[in-house]
């Protein structure tokens, strides 16, 4: 959640530089631009580590269930 809250605050901060000033030089608005790109990388990136993430969880969660499965029938072996 943190990493997240990173990225907002650095999506949002060209949005706030650019609504706090009227004019800008063509220095500032190219910092603003790379910024603004820079923003949609990360948000991007953020994206593909959370799909991640969620693909993970899942094999673990499937690995899990095989291992609780693999148990339990060891357990049904051995009381026999």
């Amino acid at each position: 959640m943190s990493r997240f809250l990173t990225i907002l605050a650095i999506a949002a901060a060209p949005i706030l530089l650019a609504g706090c000033t009227t004019q800008l030089s063509s220095e500032d608005r190219a910092m603003l631009q790379q910024a603004q790109a820079d923003a949609r990388d990360a948000k991007a990136e953020a994206a593909r580590a959370t799909a991640a993430a969620q693909a993970a969880s899942t094999a673990a969660r499937t690995a899990n269930d095989k291992a609780d499965r693999i148990l339990a029938a060891a357990a049904e072996r051995k009381a026999r």
